[in-house]
């Protein structure tokens, strides 16, 4: 692991403070980055249905002309 040497001192004499070593302090660090990390959101590139949602699912009856009321073609 590479830490530039400002960094590094600085991590030395904050453990010496805390009377603990660099090497505890680092996998404090990595272990609390590990725990607090957020799932990625799955995306479902699926449509879910309905498309044209319903308070009465089913009672719908569309002909071809008749979608063109609800879903704006170009």
């Amino acid at each position: 692991m590479d830490i530039p040497d400002a960094v590094y001192r600085e991590l030395k004499v904050y453990a010496a403070m805390e009377g603990t070593t660099i090497r505890e302090i680092i996998l404090e660090g990595v272990a609390e980055k590990l725990r607090s990390r957020k799932p990625k959101a799955q995306r479902d590139s699926r449509p879910r249905f309905p498309v044209i949602g319903s308070k009465n699912p089913g009672s719908l009856q569309l002909g071809e002309e008749g979608v063109y009321e609800y879903i704006p073609f170009p």
